[in-house]
């Protein structure tokens, strides 16, 4: 056995959160795309927003039961979200 293998047997439940980290991932390059093809073909662009909608929502049926969750994350979270917001709005706006 290898120390490799040690790990992925002390913890399980990471390979678990790496997988929900890689939906949320893909689902965030999909949304990127999408803003990006929007700003010139908003009838192309739409349709993969929504996409990255429902990979993401794909992505936390994978997680199963959800894991307490603190203020801070859901802080964290929140300002995340509106900065993206704001620099979606600009970047439609500009140009």
């Amino acid at each position: 056995m290898t120390p490799a293998d040690d790990i992925e047997d002390a913890d399980p439940g990471r390979a678990r959160a790496r997988t929900a980290l890689s939906w949320t991932r893909t689902a965030i390059s999909f949304a990127a795309l999408g803003a990006v093809i929007l700003k010139s073909r908003p009838y192309a662009g739409i349709p993969i927003l929504i996409l990255s909608g429902i990979i993401w929502g794909l992505g936390q049926l994978t997680r199963g039961p959800a894991p307490a969750r603190s203020g801070r994350l859901l802080l964290i979270t929140l300002a995340i979200l509106g900065i993206s917001i704001a620099a979606l709005a600009i970047a439609l706006t500009e140009g």
